[in-house]
C-alpha cells in the first residue's frame, strides 16, 4: 500500500490504547473506519496483527497505512462555533493537567455512528492552538454531567490508571419509575454486552458477563417515581440502567431499558429526555496528587420536570436533597 507510514512508540505514548493513538492521529476519522484497517491487519505492531485494546509499549513499531474519512466528510468533523462556546461556559475547573466539563444532554462526547463532531472535536476546534485534548471516560449521548478531559498524556494514563483500578469516585442521580422500597442497596449482577443490527449495543444481566456493582441510595419519593443517588464500583456499559431495569425500577425516559407506559406519562409531564445525570466526579489530582471532588447541578429541565412531579402520599421522603441549577 503506498504512503504506508511507520512510527516509533516514544516513551511518553507509552500506555495508551492503539485504538485511541490512530483517532489522536486522523482527527475525523470514525471510529468504525479505525476499527476496520485493525481489523484486515493494515495497522501492525512490530509486524504483527493486535486489537484495536492493544496498550502501546515504548520502542514498538507501528505500520500506520493511510486512513481517509467518507468521501461526505473530507472537510473533517462539522464543528460549530456555538457548541464550542457552549462548552467553554460549562467548563466546572481546568488546570494545566485536565478539564472538568458539565456536558450537556443531547451532546455525544465523540464523532461517529452518524455524528460528525461531539465534545472533544468541538473543543479542540475552539482550541486550535492547545497542543492535546483526550476524553478520560465517557458519557452517553443523553447523559449529562461531570466529564473528565485530560490536557497531558501523562494525566491520562494515570486517570485511566485510577478508573481501571476503582479508584475514581463516580455519582449520578437518577429518577427510577416506582416507590423503591429496598434502601441503600447495592446490586452486584453481570452486564453483557451483545451487539444488535447495526451496530446498536444492548446490554443484559448475564452470568457470562463482565462484573458490575452499583450501589442505589434514595434521596427523594414521589407518588410514581423515585430519585436516587448511584454510585458506581465499576463502569460497564448502561450499567445504572440496566441495573435499575433489572431491580424493576426502570429509568424515567429510557427507550431501550425503561418501561414504555411510565416514560409515556412522563413525557406529557415535560420530560424529554433520560433522567441520568452524572453530579459528581473524584479522583486524585494526576500532577499535585491531591484528592479532588467536582459537582455539577441537577440541569434546570430535569428541576422543573421533578416540581411537576406529584408528592407520595402518606409516605416521608427520604433525607437528603438534589442540587439544583
Amino acid at each position: 500500500m503506498s504512503n504506508v507510514k511507520y512510527h516509533v512508540v516514544l516513551p511518553d505514548e507509552a500506555g495508551q490504547r492503539l485504538d485511541n493513538f490512530l483517532l489522536a492521529r486522523f482527527r475525523g476519522v470514525p471510529r468504525s473506519a479505525i476499527y476496520r484497517v485493525v481489523r484486515k491487519g493494515q495497522v501492525r505492531i512490530n509486524k504483527g496483527r493486535v486489537k484495536p485494546d492493544y496498550r502501546l509499549c515504548s520502542g514498538d513499531r507501528i505500520r500506520i497505512p493511510p486512513v481517509r474519512p467518507p468521501e461526505q466528510k473530507t472537510e473533517g468533523p462539522q464543528t460549530s462555533k456555538a457548541v464550542g462556546e457552549r462548552i467553554e461556559e460549562r467548563i466546572i475547573h481546568e488546570d494545566d493537567s485536565l478539564l472538568v466539563i458539565d456536558k450537556p444532554a443531547g451532546l455525544a462526547v465523540h464523532g461517529g455512528s452518524g455524528i460528525s463532531a461531539g465534545l472533544i472535536e468541538n473543543l479542540r476546534a475552539c482550541r486550535p492552538d492547545s497542543a492535546y485534548f483526550e476524553l478520560v471516560h465517557r458519557l452517553d449521548r443523553a447523559t449529562s454531567g461531570c466529564m473528565l478531559v485530560a490536557k497531558k498524556r501523562a494525566s491520562l494514563r494515570e486517570l485511566h490508571r485510577q478508573l481501571r483500578e476503582g479508584e475514581v469516585e463516580k455519582r449520578y442521580l437518577a429518577l427510577l419509575g416506582g416507590r423503591w422500597e429496598l434502601g441503600s442497596r447495592d446490586i452486584d449482577a453481570p452486564l453483557e454486552v451483545r451487539e444488535r443490527k447495526g451496530g446498536e449495543r444492548f446490554v443484559t444481566v448475564n452470568a457470562a458477563g463482565k462484573s458490575a456493582r452499583t450501589h442505589f441510595r434514595p434521596i427523594e419519593f414521589y407518588a410514581d417515581a423515585t430519585l436516587l443517588e448511584a454510585t458506581l464500583d465499576t463502569g460497564r456499559t448502561h450499567q445504572i440502567r440496566v441495573h435499575a431495569s433489572w431491580a424493576g425500577h426502570p429509568l424515567a425516559g429510557d427507550e431501550r431499558y425503561g418501561n414504555a407506559e411510565m416514560n409515556q406519562k412522563f413525557t406529557r409531564l415535560g420530560l424529554r429526555r433520560l433522567f441520568l445525570h452524572a453530579s459528581a466526579l473524584g479522583f486524585t489530582h494526576p500532577s499535585s496528587g491531591e484528592s479532588v471532588l467536582f459537582s455539577a447541578p441537577l440541569p434546570k429541565d430535569l428541576v422543573e420536570f421533578l416540581e411537576k412531579l406529584p408528592p407520595p402520599q402518606g409516605r416521608r421522603r427520604a433525607r437528603g436533597r438534589y442540587s439544583k441549577g
